[in-house]
């Protein structure tokens, strides 16, 4: 059965997409008759007890691993972020027959982007404060909702659930790190995927330039659209928009083919 593959980023796992997979069906991105699966990286949600590779290629095997059992048929689609989009990357031009569309949120990368632009410096302090308070919970679910989102109403809790997420499946601080030099190290290759690409950014992101996805858009010639307010933490700060944008892109592309 075809349908829609979703992959998170650093630390995060399916329950934190929050509303985004209802939207999605919502807007009839993600039709009745197709499935929808959450899956998460190594070392994260599911698989928190299993070491996170420290490569895109690694977390690529076990994602593409995953993505069979689920049962869902390639050519499938796939909406990914951050770390995640440069594992959906990876996956596209590596394995080109097996991705139909794709649709990239916050995501950056070389040879596209500088280190200071791919991870904003002012930000290198609250993230040596997070590895520092790694098992105090709530002080660092607090700190990653200030560095990743500009929707604050509802904040408290949005930091609760965060912290009982954590509490189930705990990320550990080795997996986090591991992580963060899998990203830092990948490096995609010059040429576009050759599936139909959207690359989405928020203008108000303070832990990834959003000049990155701009960059990354022009170098591929393919569409970018740009949140006006939104933190790199797109699918909670406006789950409505990113749902609406995407259904505009599908719709698009079916009137063409």
């Amino acid at each position: 059965m075809s349908g829609w593959i979703l992959l998170r980023g650093l630390t995060r796992e399916a329950r934190h997409w929050a509303e985004l997979p209802a939207m999605l069906r919502e807007h009839g991105v993600v039709r009745a008759q197709e499935r929808i699966a959450l899956i998460d990286l190594p070392g994260n949600g599911r698989h928190a007890a299993t070491a996170a590779p420290a490569t895109v290629a690694g977390m690529l095997a076990s994602v593409r691993a995953e993505a069979r059992a689920t049962g869902i048929s390639t050519p499938c689609r796939v909406l990914a972020m951050s770390l995640g989009g440069m594992v959906a990357t990876a996956w596209a031009q590596q394995y080109p027959a097996e991705i139909e569309r794709l649709v990239l949120v916050n995501t950056s990368m070389r040879p596209f982007s500088t280190a200071a632009q791919r991870l904003r410096a002012d930000t290198w302090p609250d993230l040596l404060r997070l590895a520092r308070d790694w098992h105090d919970a709530q002080r660092c679910e607090a700190r990653i909702h200030r560095l990743t989102c500009r929707r604050i109403d509802r904040a408290d809790a949005d930091i609760a659930a965060w912290t009982a997420i954590r509490a189930s499946a705990p990320v550990s601080r080795a997996n986090a790190l591991r992580q963060l030099f899998a990203a830092a190290r990948y490096r995609a290759h010059a040429g576009p995927p050759a599936c139909a690409t959207l690359v989405l950014s928020s203008a108000a992101d303070a832990l990834v330039d959003p000049a990155c996805s701009r960059t990354l858009a022009r170098a591929w010639d393919t569409e970018h659209r740009e949140h006006p307010w939104a933190g790199h933490d797109l699918p909670h700060d406006d789950p409505a928009w990113l749902a609406a944008t995407v259904a505009r892109w599908c719709a698009a592309l079916d009137r063409k083919n």
